[in-house]
């Protein structure tokens, strides 16, 4: 009975608009990467998520969404590493103390409930044009936004250590309510 009341509130929404703006709800959100350390997987996360995000899953193409986390909330579970990680060599926090995304398109997907995102990435002051996939669930006053995308982590400064590997994975599950 729930799955038939979210997928007939998705349906209702895609045919009518969401015409009011969301704004992520850190609380429920969540902002986290994946990369390999000399071979092995560490995963960690962010949080301070903020922003503003103007949708119609009906209407996709107008949207935007501008959203930044707090890069000095990194989170590896291990406070050494997280430390060295908002040094300058690496997220550079006392500088650049947030990470900043900037939609520039967003449009219908191959599949039903995707959507294509298009914006500039900005890290440590590097901005790198980015495109990804994200599907959408209805929740309660907003939407729950899903999506991962890869970066090369040395594109935007982030660390010189070659024993890290270039390739960053990030999962997004972002909460976005009614202002």
């Amino acid at each position: 009975m729930v799955r038939f009341i979210m997928t007939l509130a998705l349906v209702v929404s895609l045919k009518t608009g969401y015409s009011q703006p969301l704004v992520p709800i850190n609380k429920e959100s969540r902002v986290t990467f994946r990369i390999k350390n000399a071979g092995i997987a560490v995963t960690g996360s962010f949080k301070g998520l903020e922003g503003k995000i103007d949708f119609d899953p009906g209407n996709p193409s107008p949207g935007t969404i501008d959203v930044s986390i707090d890069a000095n909330t990194i989170d590896t579970d291990n406070e050494t590493r997280d430390a060295h990680l908002r040094k300058e060599r690496y997220f550079d926090v006392k500088n650049y103390p947030r990470i900043h995304f900037v939609s520039t398109r967003i449009i219908r997907g191959t599949k039903a409930g995707e959507f294509i995102l298009s914006g500039k990435l900005t890290i440590k002051n590097v901005t790198k044009n980015l495109n990804f996939p994200f599907t959408i669930k209805p929740v309660s006053d907003g939407y729950l936004f899903t999506g991962d995308f890869r970066i090369n982590r040395r594109d935007f400064g982030v660390g010189r250590s070659s024993t890290i590997s270039k390739k960053l994975n990030v999962y997004l599950e972002v909460v976005a309510r009614k202002l």
